[in-house]
């Protein structure tokens, strides 16, 4: 059946694409069994390696756990501080005074244009030398630094995308009633750019859990990540099972956090749909009587 975007392939085109699939498959099976017969050969998949994470709850309480509590707390304290701060960098961005635009539009694409890393570093750097911070705690607040900086200002960029895209009706009518620019911000344009962004910064949400590793690889943050390291070489360098368990806690962690951001879209979507007066049949019928009285 042909369509607009293609035409209908052809008895060649049926046969060289089973061929290609067929060839592909046979390529994938080869790399998997070689996968496999590395592993197997190098003892990274005897239940020896892998038998710390199921019977016995030391790798657990020693290692991952606290590692995971670790990556939570700079996450949520990165969270915490960068979405509020993207916002106000994004609205500032907005702003009719070029005093505040300009300047606050320097920042943003500067902290922008930096790899989260040096951030994380140059924090590092400002609290040994500057602060009172003890060495012990450095590390996180480097962490929490470098990614409140970055993603604060990736963060502005997307709200003051999702603002301005928003059909500029919306902003002439609030004037037209006599709103403010300030009233129209928060009370109309936000609450509507809010459920457009929120695919976005969820997004950005999950590149902040997964940075936070960066702290692990080079500070000395003991995180997620930096504790399979600690981890394998412990249990006899079963590196495979240790980053493999590790993985599969990243990808639930990032999940649970889309999943949880799919659902509030979904819930904010209906609640605008939903939220007109609903009348009752006698209410109706009143309106109704009511209306075609002289």
């Amino acid at each position: 059946m042909s369509s607009v975007l293609y035409d209908a392939q052809g008895p060649r085109a049926k046969q060289r694409n089973i061929l290609l699939t067929g060839v592909f498959l046979v390529a994938a099976a080869a790399v998997l069994w070689w996968v496999y017969a590395s592993l197997s050969d190098k003892g990274q998949l005897d239940w020896e390696k892998w038998k710390p994470f199921f019977s016995g709850t030391e790798a657990w309480t020693t290692y991952i756990l606290p590692g995971l509590k670790n990556t939570l707390i700079a996450a949520a304290l990165s969270m915490l501080i960068a979405l509020p701060l993207g916002a106000v960098l994004g609205i500032a961005r907005l702003s009719d005074h070029r005093w505040v635009r300009v300047p606050v539009g320097a920042v943003v694409e500067f902290f922008r244009a930096i790899p989260v890393l040096i951030l994380m570093i140059f924090g590092l750097a400002l609290y040994s030398e500057y602060s009172s911070v003890s060495s012990d705690d450095r590390p996180l607040y480097a962490v929490v630094t470098g990614l409140v900086l970055y993603n604060a200002s990736v963060l502005a960029e997307i709200v003051r995308a999702g603002i301005l895209s928003l059909p500029k009706g919306q902003t002439e009518a609030a004037h037209a009633i006599g709103l403010r620019k300030t009233q129209t911000m928060v009370s109309i344009l936000l609450p509507q750019a809010v459920t457009a962004m929120l695919p976005a910064i969820v997004s950005q949400l999950v590149v902040v859990v997964k940075d936070t590793a960066l702290g692990g690889a080079v500070l000395t943050f003991p995180e997620l990540l930096a504790s399979a390291n600690t981890m394998s070489g412990y249990y006899g360098a079963n590196t495979i099972a240790s980053f493999t368990v590790v993985a599969v806690i990243f990808v639930a962690l990032n999940f649970s956090l889309t999943t949880f951001a799919g659902w509030l879209e979904k819930r904010l979507r209906n609640r605008k749909k939903s939220s007109g007066a609903v009348l009752s049949a006698d209410d109706a019928s009143l309106q109704g009587a009511a209306g075609t009285t002289v």
